[in-house]
């Protein structure tokens, strides 16, 4: 099993909350397609048309909604490498074609489905966002040969280009913007000083929980994306956090211990993985029973014997993503 992508994660646990997305459409759709699209009817699905091979370089989220006045999709495909994909468009393609062929029985009458593409790399965007321009030649042909020849156009968000008064929207919509824009590019004591910015921003909000939320998951993509985040570092984010608040407050302290407690985690894991040579797998081995055992309370027996028979690397597989695991059952698709 590939190990899932920190990017990914972040990008669809943000605008896979309606709220986020629907205010990120209201913000940067064009005005004429805002116009058409009823916001209150927005309908994540469950679907995702990514294929295995891409999943370290893409992810995507679908959402249904009364478009015009009928049944439409609006699809997101995020795009995380460093550099812009030349045949993003073809890709693309392919996913509408799979979602109509999984939403319609009636193929004859097609619901419309509007692409965006949203791109965080350190490379700006440096192609055209159509499908035409990976066609050989197109530009070359006749206009009424070209009309014979598939062509269309997705919506292009390069984060890399957008300022700080240009990132639009609600305080967690902007947020989560910056974070993405600001993650593969600024250096480290940038992104912490930024994370701190919004921890204060988002405790403040009049909902308690979804500030906890999201600066959960702000803090959680920190630790997985960042390799160059230092102990010192995040020990001094923590405390700053915990001050947030003079009068103390029960919850942020929780908070603020979990993320120690996953910090260290994560030392142990990279220090793990450094200091163990190929083919020692029984240290391995000890530490993910170990690291279990911390999380769940305790580990089956047929579950450690699993564990026991795998190899090095996909170990490794497993202590990268042990904290992120919700149950024994995320361990066990390992272990078939």
């Amino acid at each position: 099993m590939k190990v899932q992508n920190p990017h990914d994660k972040f990008f669809k646990k943000t605008f896979g909350d309606v709220a986020v997305a629907g205010d990120f459409l209201d913000n940067y759709l064009p005005q004429s397609i805002v116009d058409i699209i009823d916001m209150d009817t927005l309908e994540p699905q469950k679907d995702s048309f990514i294929n295995k091979e891409l999943q370290e370089s893409f992810s995507d989220l679908l959402y249904k909604a009364n478009i015009n006045n009928r049944e439409g999709y609006l699809y997101f495909l995020f795009e995380h490498k460093s550099y812009p994909s030349r045949d993003v468009a073809f890709q693309l393609l392919k996913y509408m074609v799979e979602i109509w062929n999984a939403k319609v029985e009636n193929t004859t009458q097609l619901p419309v489905i509007i692409p965006l593409v949203i791109y965080h790399g350190r490379d700006g965007w440096n192609i055209k966002p159509t499908l035409g321009e990976i066609i050989l030649g197109y530009e070359e042909l006749p206009t009424d040969v070209q009309t014979l020849i598939p062509d269309y156009k997705y919506l292009l968000y390069d984060l890399s280009r957008y300022t700080d008064e240009q990132i639009k929207g609600a305080v967690i919509n902007k947020i989560v913007m910056t974070m993405m824009r600001d993650m593969p590019r600024e250096d480290i004591i940038q992104i912490l000083k930024f994370v701190l910015k919004a921890a204060i921003i988002l405790l403040e909000l009049e909902d308690k929980q979804t500030g906890m939320e999201y600066l959960e998951t702000l803090v959680r993509y920190l630790l997985s994306a960042r390799s160059d985040l230092t102990k010192g570092h995040f020990n001094e984010l923590v405390k700053k956090i915990e001050t947030i608040y003079p009068e103390g407050s029960e919850r942020i302290m929780t908070l603020a211990e979990m993320f120690r407690e996953e910090g260290m985690e994560r030392g142990i894991i990279k220090g793990m993985e450094q200091g163990i040579e190929k083919g020692e797998t029984k240290a391995l081995v000890r530490t993910a029973i170990k690291l279990l055992t911390r999380k769940f309370g305790s580990v089956p027996e047929d579950i450690k014997q699993g564990i026991s028979k795998l190899d090095a690397s996909t170990l490794d597989v497993i202590l990268d993503r042990v904290l992120d695991y919700e149950s024994l059952e995320d361990v066990k698709r390992y272990l078939q």
